[in-house]
């Protein structure tokens, strides 16, 4: 009974505090990876490119490239999607304005743009895994797997841009105002004698 009451030394399994350690580590990276969105686009570009080359090189696993272009389709819906659907309008939450006189809400995506990456960054590095079984590469002809994606993404993208233009908003910040920071005046600076 030395083991009950923490009287006597317990063995643990090194195994699980490894595990423990290195998703604390994993985490870690991820959260400080967080305010700096250019670089972690630039790592998450240079895996799909990995990820290209090893298609085109290995001439196959075109399954897994069209299953990882439809995951992504999926993906950029929701980021380019409001969290609260105009359409559905029986929310308690922000709406976006239909008409002028309406309150200007704020626009939230569904898919933030941090779960965005993440999700998409993930996406790559595991059809870049699949692409070391065999078992994952089944003879298709490609080219009819590549005009179905097309379409779908056509269809799919007008779709998406009709509900933009409908309810009036965008997903992006380009054209926004930003707030730059108190500026000195000059009333201010002859106070102080400059």
């Amino acid at each position: 009974m030395e083991g009950i009451g923490g009287g006597g030394a317990s063995v643990a399994s090194p195994l699980p505090q490894w595990g423990h350690d290195a998703w604390r580590m994993y985490q870690y990276y991820l959260d400080k990876s967080t305010p700096h969105s250019t670089y972690r686009w630039i790592g998450t570009l240079v895996v799909a490119a990995v990820y290209c080359l090893r298609v085109y090189y290995a001439q196959g696993f075109y399954i897994v490239s069209y299953g990882l272009g439809i995951y992504l389709l999926n993906l950029l819906i929701g980021f380019l999607s409001p969290l609260v659907d105009p359409e559905l309008e029986g929310s308690d939450g922000p709406v976006l304005p239909t008409k002028g006189s309406d309150e200007f809400k704020p626009f939230i995506r569904r898919l933030p743009e941090f779960k965005f990456w993440y999700s998409m960054t993930k996406a790559f590095c595991i059809a870049f895994l699949m692409t070391f079984f065999s078992v994952f590469d089944v003879p298709v002809f490609w080219p009819i797997l590549l005009c179905y994606w097309v379409v779908l993404f056509v269809l799919t993208m007008r779709r998406q841009i009709g509900h933009m233009i409908k309810y009036k908003y965008i997903p992006f910040n380009i054209g926004k105002q930003k707030y730059t920071g108190k500026k000195a005046s000059a009333s201010s600076s002859r106070v102080r004698g400059d």
